[in-house]
């Protein structure tokens, strides 16, 4: 019996519009370009408007990278999504989003996992084909961060844009072969980066609100040195199963949170800066999105190029962490 193998087939992002500069949140809150240039790396950040739900943006990343993989809608056995801002609490979102991209009455979850969600998506993903179950899977990893920001708190609200990215993945080749992979999570730091209100242990109330509760809070500086040390150790322990190591990296895709960690993670896996893929400063941090929309635009601008092996690793809320080897095939 031969070995099975899952490939990324296609991808595709959307970012809305409008465009939030350094400049613009200068005018609602107190900071400047230089503070927020000079401590994430971020110029500016895209910005759903309010009638522009999650299953908006990912209809359009996955309709995207359906094209980008040739893919019509009878060839998608399923649907996932990681989120931290669905539509709604149910239905979940996928089911939404595979419904208008006309996928028929295929298996759609959502799960979350913080900024971690789109690799979490691929690892579930390439098990599901590998194990022969599915053979055509969409992975979407998407956020509205801003209708969960606080915008009076200059720490965050300076840090989070919105977007959406996704990936096809099947089971031939050629393509970006899933290779290596580490994941894991540690509940007991689950307080440093949350969202205090809104489940049921905490749920939504006047005085919530007021208090800001139902926003996103962070401790940045512990938040930082638990994102460095979980990014080098799941790309390390992927590149390890793929039998490789940090000199047999053409490119790091790391989670688009802030500047000075992608530099820091960067340095601990001994890689040129030329070997990273930055695009924070136009984006923002937009979660799960972050990495397809690095990885979509990698692929299409020629960064990525046939046989370059590209790491992908994140971090975010739970805490939860995650890495994954995919090897671009030689053949066009």
């Amino acid at each position: 019996m031969n070995e099975r193998h899952a490939y990324i087939k296609g991808t595709g992002h959307f970012a809305p519009e409008p465009i939030l500069t350094n400049e613009d949140l200068a005018k609602i809150v107190d900071t400047n370009d230089e503070w927020i240039t000079s401590r994430t790396g971020i110029k500016q950040r895209h910005i759903a408007p309010d009638d522009m739900a999650n299953s908006d943006m990912s209809f359009e990343a996955a309709r995207r990278a359906m094209d980008d993989a040739g893919w019509k809608p009878e060839d998608v056995q399923a649907l996932i999504i990681g989120t931290v801002t669905p539509d709604f609490i149910f239905p979940n979102t996928a089911a939404l989003v595979a419904d208008r991209l006309g996928l028929g009455k295929i298996p759609c979850y959502d799960f979350e996992a913080g900024c971690t969600g789109f690799i979490y998506g691929l690892i579930q993903a390439k098990a599901f084909i590998e194990s022969g179950m599915m053979e055509r899977i969409i992975v979407i990893g998407t956020d509205k961060l801003s209708a969960i920001t606080n915008y009076e708190d200059r720490n965050t609200c300076v840090l989070f844009g919105d977007g959406s990215g996704a990936a096809c993945i099947g089971s031939e080749g050629p393509g970006g072969l899933l290779g290596g992979i580490h994941w894991g999570s540690d509940g007991s730091l689950g307080h440093l980066l949350d969202q205090p209100a809104g489940g049921t242990r905490n749920p939504i109330t006047h005085e919530a609100i007021d208090q800001k509760k139902n926003t996103i809070h962070m401790a940045g500086g512990e938040i930082m040195k638990s994102a460095v040390r979980a990014m080098r150790d799941s790309a390390l322990k992927a590149l390890d199963e793929e039998g490789l190591t940090y000199k047999d990296v053409n490119l790091l895709i790391s989670h688009q949170a802030n500047v000075r960690i992608i530099e820091s993670t960067a340095r601990v896996l001994r890689l040129d800066w030329k070997d990273v893929y930055v695009n924070i400063d136009r984006y923002g941090n937009t979660s799960s999105a972050s990495i397809p929309i690095a990885m979509d635009e990698a692929l299409h601008n020629g960064t990525i190029k046939p046989g370059f092996t590209v790491v992908l690793a994140a971090f975010g809320a739970g805490l939860t962490w995650g890495g994954i080897v995919v090897r671009w095939s030689d053949e066009s």
